[in-house]
């Protein structure tokens, strides 16, 4: 017997060793060598404030949308200044959290952690995904310990083995953006919540975990407010399976709401609206127009009624979540299999009481992005069903076991019995295997100069290089102004669709003696779509947004200066441009093109 414990011992020892090391060479090896940079907008926006937060500016900006510049100007009742902008787009745990890394690493000093001369990737970006992809890894383990305790060892580990493969949590660790802290939160919400459900079953005073688990999810709602509706479903949850009945979800809805005074009234400040900006992307998901045009837009007089096609709309977000529900939920293909599970009549009564509170919160949360929209980008920040992927993962694991356990062959051939579990590894890490080869590849032919960039539509040094001679209090207009904000750190307006918007922007920020100095053209306009989208969404700067390429393109040498330049025959903005006639191309080649007012130094 005791041999048979050694044996056992030295077996978990060995599994858990190796999972340990394929961690360590997939964290180190994504952060150091195959790492690109930044690639959501989201993120690098959240950056930059956070930047400021550490510099202590508070929750400001230097990326401008025009509309949330709208908003805080009538609220005001006059012109508001361009530098320290308050942000009231984003909540705000996650730019808390970055504002403190940030600060521990020095980044609040403008001169240090600037990019070198050989280097591509900009260094505060590995700092940023560093601290994403920390929280990764914490939510295996906080989903390891929950799973087995509510199922057992076996299908916890082969939980955390599905995670520590799933290619889209991976791919969020490295964008920056806030799921994988939102993930660490809400699997520790979910830890805390079984305990509570345990406690229920046996007749036991469930109040203090239920409660404990309502401090992580009202955290999750200040790191995206989106996440309100699925903590609702929470506290249905907790009114109908805790006693005192109603004590605890009014405990926790009590929590929420007074997390949320503070940002409330300083919304309500800034823009009179509770919501701030943020309240503006639901004409994303029920407007018919895109976040975009809504954030670009000088007011909101053009925009299309939040009402009209509005059931079009939800049940074109609801399908939506319905037919890709596997790529939402990270591709884990036993993900969607919770959903049969709960025709299952499990014999503990704590796990199947468990997954009403799981449906209700998922339920919660599909509401939401059917009334605010989601879409088929893999890293959209309202992706928010891949909270969910580990715990379903869970169940549907269970779920599989329990009928192939049931099969005949299996129960008399005991190799067989952990076959389905290698399958469903095999076939959901299978992308992340299939696409390793080719990043270790180009990372290793890149790691001198510290990795190769998301070019188009992101290429630091070029951004980088806008301080060496765009003063501090000059405002940069662009079609990227997240990156110009995070990456040349200065203040950033993004590019209007109209003339009038433009000009009257222009006029304020040269009466507020904080000019614009440039406009900054990059694939995230003219690279967006057809020749015909570009034009339609960048209005009378059409031909400002095409120039570059049409220079390039119709230049016989390899000076692109020597092309046709279209942006100082196109008669609607003339004038403007008159005033930015100097043209320069920071990459050398038209994919990137600023105009100025003065003259800009010549690359090095």
């Amino acid at each position: 017997m005791t041999s048979n414990f050694s044996n056992l011992d030295t077996g978990m020892i060995i599994r858990r060793s190796l999972f340990l090391l394929v961690l360590l060479i997939l964290a180190f090896g994504n952060i150091f060598v195959l790492f690109q940079g930044l690639n959501s907008s989201v993120a690098m926006d959240q950056a930059q404030i956070s930047r400021e937060i550490a510099r202590g500016n508070g929750i400001t900006t230097q990326f401008i949308r025009p509309i949330a510049y709208h908003q805080a100007e009538e609220q005001a009742g006059r012109a508001v200044s361009f530098q320290g902008f308050q942000d009231t787009y984003h909540s705000p745990l996650n730019l808390i959290v970055n504002a403190a890394v940030l600060k521990i690493v020095g980044a609040d000093d403008p001169e240090a952690w600037t990019l070198r001369d050989e280097e591509l990737i900009y260094p505060l970006d590995r700092v940023i995904a560093a601290t994403s992809m920390i929280f990764f890894l914490l939510s295996i383990g906080v989903t390891y310990l929950l799973v087995s305790r509510i199922f057992d060892v076996k299908i916890a580990s082969v939980t955390a083995i599905l995670m520590l493969f799933c290619e889209p949590m991976w791919n969020f660790s490295l964008s920056g953006l806030p799921q994988m802290l939102m993930l660490l939160l809400f699997s520790s919400a979910l830890y805390f919540a079984y305990r509570a459900t345990e406690s229920a079953t046996e007749g036991r005073l469930a109040m203090v975990p239920a409660i404990v688990a309502g401090v992580f999810l009202t955290l999750l709602a200040l790191t995206h407010w989106m996440t309100v509706w699925l903590a609702l479903g929470y506290i249905i949850y907790a009114a109908i399976a805790y006693r005192p009945r109603g004590v605890v979800a009014a405990a926790i809805l009590l929590m929420i709401i007074l997390a949320a005074v503070w940002p409330v009234m300083r919304n309500i400040n800034v823009t009179g609206m509770p919501l701030g900006t943020a309240y503006l992307t639901l004409y994303t998901g029920l407007g018919a127009a895109s976040e975009e045009a809504i954030m670009r837009s000088s007011s909101l007089d053009d925009a299309p009624s939040i009402v009209d096609g509005i059931l079009g709309m939800i049940l074109r977000s609801s399908l939506l979540q319905l037919t890709d529900i596997i790529p939402f939920l990270g591709g884990l293909i036993v993900a969607p299999l919770f959903f049969l599970s709960l025709l299952h009549p499990f014999k503990r009564a704590s796990i199947a009481n468990f997954r009403w509170a799981i449906l209700l919160m998922f339920t919660g949360n599909a509401l939401a992005l059917a009334f605010f929209g989601i879409s088929r980008d893999p890293l959209d920040p309202n992706q928010l069903h891949i909270l969910f992927a580990p715990i379903m993962t869970a169940y549907g694991l269970a779920f599989v076991s329990i009928l192939w356990n049931r099969l005949e062959v299996v129960s008399t051939t005991p190799l067989l019995r952990n076959v389905h579990f290698i399958v469903v590894i095999l076939i959901s890490a299978l992308p992340l295997i299939i696409s390793l080869p080719q990043k270790v590849r180009l990372g290793m032919h890149v790691s001198q100069r510290g990795g190769i960039p998301h070019w188009p539509p992101y290429f630091a040094p070029s951004l980088v290089r806008l301080q060496s001679f765009v003063p501090e209090d000059q405002i940069i207009v662009s079609d990227q102004p997240w990156a110009v904000a995070w990456y040349a750190d200065r203040p950033s307006v993004w590019l209007p669709p109209s003339r009038s918007g433009f000009e009257s922007l222009e006029s304020k920020a040269s009466d507020l003696q904080t000019p614009f100095h440039g406009i900054f053209i990059t694939p995230s306009s003219h690279g967006s779509g057809t020749v015909n989208s570009v034009i339609n969404s960048y209005g009378v700067f059409g031909s400002l947004v095409l120039d570059g390429m049409v220079s390039r393109s119709t230049s016989s040498t390899q000076d692109p200066n020597l092309g046709t330049a279209i942006f100082s025959r196109d008669p609607k903005i003339e004038t403007i441009m008159r005033r930015y006639p100097h043209r320069s191309f920071p990459m050398g080649i038209g994919d990137m093109t600023y105009y100025s007012a003065e003259r800009p130094p010549p690359r090095r």
